[in-house]
């Protein structure tokens, strides 16, 4: 069950993060078959507090048939996350990923490239909800039914409302992947 996990100019590395270690944890310690391939529009993706990623493709190598998962982490927009996030390469992929029915799971402003797409088009979702809810406000322009609530799932596609939500959402994707009793045993082995 591999996930793609696609790094975009400016992201953060919380979100990042917790993809990359509740896997790791589920492959490393308990045999599960959960790989995770980074992905972004160069090899070397620099996150928005300046931390540099070396990811495994670039986006021209990807075939979502090979592929079970979409993990899109958040970013800042100073930090020039919506120049690839918006980019019709990307949200391509986001539509070819819902198209299969794969999962597609984001954090924090992730879904507003899912909503940018149009799969979320009549669906159920969330994004960051703090700052008088302005990008909660910006995905419902997308004819999103906004939900404010920390994490949202409707069918195949998982999003949260901020970087708080980061292992609930990775948590969500490994249950996902597998199930919910394994997705409750690596939770458990990291404290939460």
């Amino acid at each position: 069950m591999k996930t793609l996990l696609f790094v975009l100019k400016g992201f953060e590395t919380l979100e990042f993060g917790a993809f990359v270690d509740v896997m790791g944890w589920a492959r490393n310690d308990y045999g599960y078959d959960v790989p995770v391939v980074t992905c972004g529009f160069q090899k070397e993706v620099t996150s928005t507090f300046n931390i540099p990623v070396l990811v495994d493709k670039i986006i021209d190598e990807i075939n979502v048939d090979d592929y079970d998962a979409l993990a899109i982490p958040g970013g800042f927009e100073e930090f020039g996350f919506y120049e690839e996030a918006y980019d019709e390469r990307f949200l391509n992929l986001i539509r070819e990923f819902d198209k299969q029915g794969k999962i597609i799971a984001t954090i924090c402003v992730a879904a507003l490239a899912v909503g940018k797409s149009g799969v979320l088009t009549g669906r159920k979702a969330t994004t960051y909800h703090l700052r008088e809810a302005y990008r909660q406000k910006q995905l419902k322009e997308f004819d999103v039914e906004v939900i404010n609530e920390p994490i949202v799932v409707d069918k195949n596609i998982i999003t949260s409302y901020c970087p708080e939500t980061a292992a609930g959402v990775a948590f969500r994707l490994l249950e996902k992947l597998t199930s919910t009793e394994k997705m409750i045993i690596v939770k458990h082995a990291m404290g939460f």
